[in-house]
């Protein structure tokens, strides 16, 4: 069966605990892109990593492959969300997926402190792994903070046969920064098959 898993980023400790503010799994686009998925017949779900406003590999890694992870997957990653399904590609060789799309990808490049992202990104890229996708696309907007910008370049130049997608003001992806929870360019990519690089 086909499925879906989106992998949300990083909120902030003040937003995950607002109760005025949706469950990070419900917020800015996750929600509707597994809607929208679940409508094509894609069995859908949004990742819901513990205390996800400090990053622990093993605590994400353990809810990500509570998940069917199979080679028709599609596997969507946003910010911190995206540098996890980098490093779980690079990790898992023997793991073959579907289309994997990095929304504004993020690995903390400049290590802030504040980001209490611990060990999270202390691995090595595998470039080869794109050959055990159907495709890889980054999404990535001209007016993301520099992090994010960094975080872009470090895998295109590590990776070779990443399909690079540019949009102009739309921020770091976020509700804020798109005003709405549709983003369909992204249920596009999700849906565009491409031949194993």
């Amino acid at each position: 069966m086909k499925n879906a898993v989106v992998v949300p980023g990083r909120p902030d400790k003040e937003e995950y605990y607002d109760p005025n503010i949706p469950a990070n799994s419900d917020n800015h686009w996750y929600a509707w892109l597994a809607k929208q998925l679940q409508i094509k017949d894609v069995h859908a779900v949004v990742a819901e990593p513990p205390f996800p406003f400090r990053p622990r590999y093993d605590e994400w890694k353990k809810e990500f492959e509570r998940y069917d992870i199979t080679p028709e997957t599609i596997l969507v990653g946003h910010s911190c969300g995206g540098g996890f399904l980098v490093r779980w590609l690079s990790e898992n060789k023997d793991k073959k997926v579907g289309k994997v799309v990095l929304v504004a990808p993020w690995f903390n490049p400049d290590n802030n402190p504040v980001s209490d992202t611990a060990d999270f990104f202390e691995f090595e890229i595998d470039p080869n792994f794109t050959t055990r996708t159907t495709g890889v696309t980054i999404f990535n907007s001209d007016d993301d903070e520099p992090s994010i910008q960094e975080s872009v370049k470090i895998i295109r130049n590590a990776v070779p046969g990443v399909k690079y997608q540019e949009f102009h003001n739309r921020g770091h992806f976020c509700l804020e920064n798109m005003g709405s929870s549709a983003f369909p360019e992204l249920l596009r990519e999700c849906l565009t098959n491409e031949e194993a690089v």
